[in-house]
């Protein structure tokens, strides 16, 4: 049996608010799995929930005020219309001066088959004139994989341009995130094995990261700032930290999840 939760993450706070996402994860079984990557991202942010204070910045996020205001897990950001689906974060962090939603990959970039995006199955309402005078990219993005699904084999383009929305969305409404900077934060792994001990194809892990660097440079300069770092990045950053209990945590992430 794997253990669900590591020292420090208050598992049985989060387990309810993770079961209520709209992957309801722990009850349909996969958070269990050996290749969970909402395992792996709520045990690694997860470890915040109840001291965001102690979040080191972010790679990438530095310049942003820190400390951390909160840092919550598996969290909607709803897009600018009643109805439909809204995106789900696998956490959302609020600083001082900015919205950072956080979207974590671990296995789900690479397999035998590339992953294509369902471009033509995209709803009309991404189409709405609703993104604001600076997203540009992200609707260039929205377009190709329109007329291309296959563009993007590796990366789930469709998914982060949609998150990107969402966070416009949350930064333009009055309430709490009114004004705030919006990051759309993507972590990723890079694991040399399968669960079973197959071997993961380094080509794929290439091309994931090639992806990462066109879907960035289409969106750069947008409302919406898109910052990438793999797992290995973030917690060697947390290796770092002053504080003993951060340093441990970063490790206990690296040594059970072979990061």
């Amino acid at each position: 049996m794997i253990d669900r939760w590591l020292p420090g993450v208050p598992g049985e706070e989060l387990e309810p608010i993770i079961d209520a996402a709209g992957g309801h994860e722990i009850s349909k079984g996969r958070f269990d799995q050996p290749r969970s990557s909402a395992r792996l991202a709520a045990n690694t942010f997860g470890f915040f929930f109840k001291r965001p204070k102690d979040m080191p910045s972010l790679p990438g996020c530095e310049h942003e005020d820190w400390p951390a205001l909160s840092v919550e897990i598996e969290q909607s950001v709803r897009f600018p219309w009643r109805g439909g689906k809204h995106p789900w974060l696998d956490s959302l962090v609020t600083t001082p001066s900015a919205l950072i939603g956080v979207e974590c990959k671990r296995y789900e970039p690479f397999g035998g088959r590339s992953r294509k995006q369902r471009g033509s199955e995209q709803s009309e309402a991404y189409w709405r004139d609703v993104w604001g005078s600076r997203m540009g990219g992200y609707q260039r993005i929205r377009d190709k994989v329109s007329r291309d699904p296959n563009l993007f084999a590796r990366l789930d383009a469709s998914q982060l341009f949609k998150h990107a929305l969402a966070l416009c969305t949350q930064v333009h409404l009055a309430g709490k995130h009114n004004g705030l900077r919006p990051v759309l934060y993507y972590v990723y792994a890079e694991p040399t094995a399968w669960p079973d001990g197959r071997t993961v194809n380094v080509a794929e892990i290439d091309d994931h990261r090639r992806e990462i660097e066109l879907f960035a440079g289409e969106v750069a300069g947008d409302e919406v700032r898109f910052v990438a770092t793999s797992y290995r990045e973030l917690l060697t950053a947390w290796q770092e930290s002053s504080a003993p209990g951060v340093r441990n945590h970063a490790e206990a992430i690296i040594q059970c999840f072979g990061l």
